[in-house]
């Protein structure tokens, strides 16, 4: 009996959150194989005499706030040096370069992704609980005909891969609002320690981990916290002078992002950012098609 009023109600939320729905999903695409694309092997070794000679060649001051290292561009990143504020390395030389990489739109579709370019951080929550409700709606419509037609095949296919569709916004949810279900720190804590240059945090993170596997190193809440790769699933640490912290993992992040595998994450991110681009592109033509079919029926008025 609902059923006509929930289909209704599912088509106009896809128009009205069409454009940044798109947006999302393209964005999404293009950072599911971020993960994947950083486990590509460096062309030469990323060692602890290798960081440190940059850092003092580029940074002999250590004002450095922090690292990235992109082994699908072949680069170190120091970051907070250099009149521009971030001097790119080449991990084959280890001489200074200036040449555009797949680093330069992973960060376009992660600005896309989280904030559609501009500071519209609203419009993306509000299309992400949108597409939560699409999913609901989609539910309350019933189980799909198995039909051979357009709208047959865009059924079936929101209802094979509904866990992943409801799990992506309900996780990119949890980081927009900061849940990461992880323990809170306890209020009132020890005072926070002194900043430790990034040159004596380097040493400290290659004797647990091969720096091949480190993606960032960088303040986080006053701490130091290393991103590193461990058995296909990036990890944050936190360097102190004392050694190696790991906190605890935040699961809605390393799921919405992929990161809780490589491999794993990478694909299943790809398939679903294909899967959500193939229902937003068929809802639209069904809808185009209903609209069309509704006005070719009306009657045409008599020739006198």
């Amino acid at each position: 009996m609902l059923k006509p009023y929930w289909l209704r109600f599912h088509r106009w939320i896809t128009l009205v959150f069409a454009l940044p729905l798109i947006a999302l999903i393209l964005s999404g695409l293009v950072l599911s194989i971020e993960p994947l694309a950083q486990r590509t092997r460096p062309v030469a070794p990323v060692t602890e005499a290798s960081v440190l000679a940059a850092l003092r060649k580029f940074d002999p001051e250590a004002k450095a706030t922090g690292l990235t290292i992109r082994t699908y561009d072949q680069l170190m990143t120091l970051n907070g040096v250099g009149p521009d504020g971030s001097v790119d390395v080449s991990l084959r030389t280890g001489e200074e370069i200036d040449e555009p990489g797949w680093a330069d739109w992973f960060g376009t579709a992660r600005q896309l992704h989280e904030r559609l370019l501009l500071d519209l951080g609203w419009l993306v929550t509000a299309s992400t609980i949108a597409m939560l409700v699409l999913a609901l709606l989609g539910v309350l419509m019933g189980w799909p005909r198995l039909r051979n037609t357009l709208g047959g095949w865009h059924s079936v296919a929101a209802w094979v891969f509904l866990p992943l569709i409801v799990l992506s916004p309900l996780t990119g949810l949890a980081i927009a609002f900061g849940i990461s279900l992880t323990p809170a720190a306890p209020a009132g804590g020890a005072a926070r320690p002194a900043r430790l240059p990034l040159a004596e945090a380097i040493p400290l993170v290659a004797r647990a981990h091969d720096l091949a596997d480190l993606t960032s190193l960088r303040l986080r809440g006053g701490r130091l916290l290393a991103r590193v790769y461990v058995d296909n699933r990036l990890t944050g640490v936190v360097v102190t002078r004392e050694g190696l912290q790991t906190p605890p993992m935040n699961w809605p992040r390393a799921l919405h992002e992929g990161n809780w595998h490589a491999l794993w994450g990478s694909g299943l991110n790809l398939a679903l950012s294909l899967v959500l681009a193939g229902l937003w592109g068929t809802g639209l033509v069904i809808w185009a098609k209903r609209r069309f079919r509704k006005r070719n029926k009306r009657p045409r008025p008599a020739a006198a």
